[in-house]
């Protein structure tokens, strides 16, 4: 019996190991023109993006001075984040997919938790 336990112990911890780690398990809910909506949890270096019930883990790209950029080559996602909205591409189907999107933070003039402090939203 403790050997079955402790068997099943491990495959537990292996499993729960082997999954991606995203520090902030906080999540974002953006709202965007024409009634759409994406969700985002993660770092300022990986977010993972939640788009018409289908999960997509996106990594910071270099950017513009005064943007942030996600994006997954795979899919062709794109997250772009200014100061005061984001848009969302598909840039292998080369489509705006979502336009003018804000989180809750953002409609009252603050940065989404995820950005704040990142570059370039640092105040200075």
């Amino acid at each position: 019996m403790k050997k079955t336990l402790l068997i099943v112990g491990l495959a537990v911890a292996g499993l729960l190991g082997s999954a991606p780690a995203f520090a902030s398990e906080e999540v974002s809910t953006w709202t965007c023109s024409e009634s759409k909506q994406f969700k985002t949890t993660g770092t300022t270096e990986k977010v993972r993006l939640t788009w018409e019930s289908k999960t997509f883990d996106l990594s910071r790209e270099n950017s513009l001075p005064g943007s942030l950029r996600y994006k997954n080559t795979t899919t062709g996602h794109d997250l772009v984040v200014l100061g005061n909205k984001a848009m969302l591409f598909n840039i292998k189907s080369g489509t705006r997919l979502a336009d003018f999107c804000q989180t809750a933070e953002m409609k009252t003039g603050k940065l989404p938790h995820l950005f704040a402090g990142a570059e370039p939203f640092t105040q200075n």
